[in-house]
């Protein structure tokens, strides 16, 4: 697949955690606290990157740091796509944004 629609498979994603957990505020609030969950797996594979940690050496590769990152892109995108209608209208809108802020050099 070279141009997949990410949108689609998000709302599936969304359509079945809504049809197995509903949509609840409480669900939401799970939802979000994932990336929390995600964005510490990264952290955990890049320091075994490093090999920061001395007892247990280098135990990732930077092939298991860009699949956590994507983790942490899909659970973003699901968490969005829980609580704004349109989530791709609402990221093209503050990408819109971030690109438009001048740059210093």
């Amino acid at each position: 697949m070279t141009n997949p629609d990410h949108w689609s498979t998000i709302r599936e994603l969304v359509a079945w955690l809504d049809k197995e957990n509903d949509r609840t505020e409480q669900e939401i609030t799970l939802r979000l606290l994932k990336l929390t969950e995600e964005v510490g797996e990264v952290a955990q594979a890049w320091i075994g990157v490093t090999g920061q940690n001395p007892r247990k050496g280098v135990t990732h590769t930077p092939g298991d740091v860009a699949d956590e990152l994507c983790d942490v892109i899909v659970t973003a995108s699901v968490a969005l796509a829980s609580i704004v209608p349109d989530p791709a209208a609402h990221l093209d809108a503050k990408l819109a944004r971030i690109a438009a802020r001048p740059r210093t050099p």
